[in-house]
């Protein structure tokens, strides 16, 4: 027999079980605050320590703790703040997002440890209940982050503080269904959660074996055992015979043309996906209101992301658009290169490896790869003819390994989506357990 439903109230809930309740969250819980985190408070071990970083990262569920993403902090520390620590059956919630769809996340302390809640965080701890795994899927559903993200301060970076959680509502079943629920969402999620690192693990795996064949190709050749030859080139010590080597300024110049108009497409450049049209990407970044004195980027140019050069982010520009003017672009003096060839070697690993050796910056969020820099850089230069053949194989191999990675990212998003899809389902009674 079905369960007796009721309307909730509020339209975007809908009918809720008839025993079930609706109340403020403030209803529930208290609040506390975490405590901001410097360089000097950190130490190897002691009490661990997690900020809004380690709560947005990919791997936070939000229904456990990250345990391999924890920092630590002395006890001394701890003891002179003691109502930055979170216990077992606590919250910590991010209080800033850079975008709409992280804006409520959060981990949930479910080991029998304290944890010590740091830099933008917000600690949220039930003032009778003990065991809170049903509130912690409910954390995780859009139906109650939705809440969040209507009431959110900000453009850029997202504001959510106490008084933005505080008005928000929870769903509260009988305690005897909370713990059914939580049981069965467990038991499911825990099997959706072992085929999705399993795919995650075999999409790692194409990644590897794409880098290794284009690694292979662009720096020893596709025309089988060639005679060898010191190359002179710290990141590739030995190259076939017939192949040169060159250092950058002899290779590529720096160009500066600026828009005039702004009537450019925008264009990105990433260490993925090399130089692509913003328009073709998802990105929920800050967009200028004028792209007037932008850098102009060509077809065949190449175009690098000055700030993540140490990551590889550089690559030869099949469009006429325009970058950052943060960014720098060079072209080729003399057209040694095949443009697809050259797209593929500026983002292999050991050439990624010298991007980040030359680089300036006391961290990695400072570093910088300079013109200069770059330009001093040793290249190697097969004869053209090669290159191209190198183009041809690996267009081929590397489309069909593209391909099997791009469905298993598919189904990666689908079985995401079916995971928020049977915890909304469930936390919210649409279905019985």
């Amino acid at each position: 027999m079905a369960q007796e439903m009721k309307d909730s109230g509020i339209p975007w809930i809908g009918e809720i079980p008839a025993d079930w309740e609706l109340k403020n969250i403030k209803a529930l819980f208290s609040f506390g605050k975490g405590l901001p985190i410097t360089k000097d408070n950190l130490c190897d071990s002691g009490v661990p320590v997690i900020s809004y970083g380690q709560i947005h990262s990919k791997r936070n569920s939000g229904t456990h703790i990250v345990k391999d993403l924890i920092r630590y902090v002395s006890e001394e520390y701890i003891n002179s703040n003691p109502d930055s620590f979170a216990h077992q059956g606590d919250f910590i919630f991010a209080d800033t997002s850079e975008d709409l769809d992280g804006c409520g996340n959060c981990a949930y302390v479910d080991v029998d440890i304290p944890i010590f809640a740091g830099y933008h965080t917000i600690i949220l701890r039930a003032k009778v209940q003990k065991s809170n795994q049903y509130f912690a899927y409910l954390f995780k559903s859009d139906m109650w982050r939705r809440q969040i993200r209507e009431r959110v301060i900000g453009v850029k970076l997202f504001s959510i503080s106490q008084k933005v959680l505080k008005k928000t509502s929870l769903i509260i079943p009988p305690q005897e269904i909370q713990c059914r629920i939580a049981d069965y969402l467990n038991c499911k999620c825990a099997e959706i959660d072992a085929v999705l690192e399993k795919t995650r693990t075999s999409i790692e795996e194409y990644k590897k074996l794409r880098r290794a064949i284009i690694t292979q190709a662009v720096t020893k050749g596709i025309r089988g055992d060639k005679p060898m030859k010191e190359s002179g080139v710290e990141w590739v010590p030995l190259i076939p015979e017939g192949w040169s080597s060159y250092r950058g300024k002899h290779l590529f110049y720096e160009t500066n043309e600026r828009s005039e108009t702004g009537s450019e497409e925008l264009l990105t450049v990433s260490h993925k996906t090399g130089i692509t049209p913003r328009s073709q990407k998802n990105v929920n970044m800050f967009m200028s209101e004028s792209l007037v004195g932008y850098k102009i980027c060509r077809e065949g140019d190449i175009a690098a992301n000055t700030m993540w050069m140490w990551q590889g982010a550089i690559g030869v520009s099949a469009y006429y658009g325009v970058i950052s003017p943060s960014y720098n672009t060079y072209r080729q003096r003399n057209g040694a290169f095949d443009p697809q060839y050259l797209d593929y070697l500026l983002r292999i690993p050991p050439l990624v490896d010298q991007y980040n050796v030359c680089s300036t910056g006391i961290t990695a969020s400072r570093l910088r790869l300079y013109p200069e820099q770059f330009l001093s850089l040793r290249f190697i230069v097969p004869p053209m003819e090669e290159q191209q053949e190198i183009v041809m194989f690996l267009r081929s191999r590397v489309n069909d390994i593209d391909v099997l990675i791009q469905k298993k990212e598919q189904f990666l998003a689908e079985l995401e989506t079916y995971k928020k899809s049977l915890i909304y389902e469930y936390v919210t009674g649409k279905k019985e357990v």
